[in-house]
């Protein structure tokens, strides 16, 4: 029998109708989305992150905003969301990626005219703390301008800073680039001293390199004061074991009477971190480029009740971030 072009029509239609008990897109089977991520996924509109911005805080909420606020897909549009991998929702943004300069809010108890070259010409300030400091808002430090924090955490070799872990954490948490520093002990030995260091201070990607703070200490029970010689070869011992074991050059943090006893021409191939606060360290340290200048030791800021040690970093901001990135990854 010859069908018209009608029937064979209705008869193919209804045979599709009879395959499946259900039509439209809750048909459609969603297969789960894959773990990789490809070149093919189109990212969703909206501001590029700068590099190292949290990618959670920006791009990813924005555009997953905007697939909410457009009409539900359909077809070939369906399936490029479904490729699309869920935001987890306990993504932080990463501490050791490349953040916001804060400009320093900071003052000062006892302020100090330093002439042209002031602290204020620098970009990036920080602070270095200890016990003394007490409670520290660490959030609220931070906008005030700490960019970068060093905190007390041995000194000899039976001694820990009380605050130390916790500053420690605190300040990581707030997003501060941290280093931890030592005081030096001339009683002791500099292998005891460095080991008593390494077994306190974590070794950890992102943190800067460990400080040794050497300076007279007229208040110590040590009234030992070694010779220049004995010095350095102190000095040098606890410096190389610091560096094998963290895998970073330690930084030499001085006061001008001890400076000018025992370390002018010492250790080319170190940084220094250079106390100074009634003068640039031009005028107290000529001839010996710093990393850091201290410059107050009567520093008020918010999140710190009472007094804060203040420094800057010797470049620009751009020189900031090439430092941070090859010593601290």
């Amino acid at each position: 029998m010859r069908l018209s072009v009608f029937s064979i029509l209705l008869l193919s239609c209804l045979s599709v109708a009879g395959c499946t008990s259900r039509s439209g897109v809750g048909a459609l089977e969603i297969a789960k989305p894959s773990p990789e991520k490809t070149s093919s996924i189109v990212r969703p509109a909206g501001a590029i992150p700068e590099p190292g911005e949290s990618v959670t805080e920006h791009s990813t909420d924005a555009g997953m905003t905007a697939l909410a606020d457009q009409e539900a897909p359909q077809g070939p549009a369906l399936e490029r969301v479904a490729m699309l991998a869920p935001v987890s929702p306990s993504a932080q943004p990463d501490p050791h990626a490349k953040g916001r300069i804060y400009s320093q809010k900071f003052r000062d108890a006892k302020p100090v005219n330093f002439g042209r070259r002031t602290p204020q010409h620098h970009a990036v300030h920080g602070v270095d703390v200890s016990r003394w400091q007490g409670e520290i808002d660490w959030p609220k430090l931070r906008r005030h301008g700490a960019n970068f924090a060093y905190i007390k955490a041995t000194d000899g070799i039976d001694h820990i800073d009380p605050m130390f872990r916790k500053n420690w954490n605190a300040a990581h948490d707030a997003g501060i680039r941290r280093g931890a520093y030592h005081f030096f002990y001339w009683c002791r030995t500099a292998a005891e001293q460095a080991e008593w260091f390494i077994a306190n201070v974590p070794k950890e990607k992102g943190a800067l390199p460990p400080v040794l703070d050497v300076e007279w200490n007229h208040q110590s029970n040590c009234k030992w004061r070694p010779s220049r010689a004995e010095i350095l070869e102190k000095m040098q011992v606890f410096l190389d074991r610091l560096e094998r074991h963290y895998g970073q050059r330690p930084i030499i943090y001085t006061a001008p009477d001890f400076y000018a006893d025992n370390l002018r021409g010492a250790f080319p191939d170190h940084v220094f971190w250079l106390r100074s606060v009634a003068e640039h360290p031009s005028k107290v340290y000529p001839g010996r480029n710093w990393l850091f200048w201290q410059y107050s030791g009567s520093g008020l800021s918010g999140g710190v009740d009472g007094r804060i040690d203040l420094n800057v970093f010797s470049g620009d901001e751009a020189a900031w971030w090439r430092w941070v990135a090859k010593v601290a990854g």
